[in-house]
């Protein structure tokens, strides 16, 4: 399994975790940014011990290469000296060693291979590392002013500021009663004012009736 979709599993399960229990999405974003970490330390210390595997191996191969050639070396002696059977032991000796050499090699090839696509998984899985950092700042953002918004829609819908605004009517229909109960004190009744305007308005009445009386009378002399 690659360690994406390794790593895949890993986050899913984390989410559907979270989402059982309503985590919030800022603690999610930094969940998931977590076990990217988490994985991405894993992964290069697999390509670390692999690493260290493949110098194993090209020891183990250096070293059989240098007994195959000493074999070699050792059957050239033994035919100069007329000892054919002792040649073709060594010569079997010698192809011991290089197969194994060459089995080693083999393994060393797919050690490469492998080397090869975790390197290139880190430098994916660090990219997406660097994303999800650059992004998680604007998501908290994001989240923190929608939760904001949400508790003054919620506010805005209670009940309870509902319940408020009817009060807040009632008791200004009560002050509208009682500036009514004020006025209607007023009603029929004259002050002070009001009288000596009354005096002032019919003093001017009678004097332009009783000029008006003394034209008509010059009128019918």
């Amino acid at each position: 399994m690659g360690i994406f979709s390794r790593f895949t599993d890993i986050i899913n399960s984390n989410i559907n975790n979270l989402l059982d229990k309503a985590e919030d999405p800022a603690k999610m974003v930094r969940l998931i940014i977590q076990e990217m970490e988490d994985t991405l330390v894993e992964v290069r210390s697999s390509s670390a011990k692999t690493l260290a595997d493949k110098k194993e191996l090209s020891r183990q191969v250096n070293r059989l290469e240098k007994d195959a050639q000493q074999w070699q070396e050792k059957a050239v002696l033994a035919l100069s000296k007329d000892r054919e059977d002792l040649a073709r032991a060594a010569l079997m000796e010698k192809k011991k060693s290089s197969e194994s050499a060459q089995a080693l090699l083999d393994e060393l090839t797919h050690a490469d291979e492998h080397i090869r696509k975790l390197q290139d998984e880190i430098t994916q899985l660090q990219d997406k590392l660097s994303d999800a950092k650059a992004r998680q700042k604007a998501i908290v953002i994001r989240e923190k002013s929608a939760s904001s918004r949400l508790k003054v829609k919620e506010n805005i819908h209670s009940t309870r500021v509902n319940d408020a605004l009817n009060r807040f009517d009632h008791y200004e229909r009560k002050v509208d009663d009682i500036e009514a109960e004020v006025d209607s004190y007023d009603l029929g009744g004259k002050s002070l004012a009001d009288e000596i305007a009354e005096l002032e308005t019919d003093e001017m009445v009678d004097d332009e009736l009783a000029q008006l009386k003394a034209k008509m009378k010059s009128k019918k002399k």
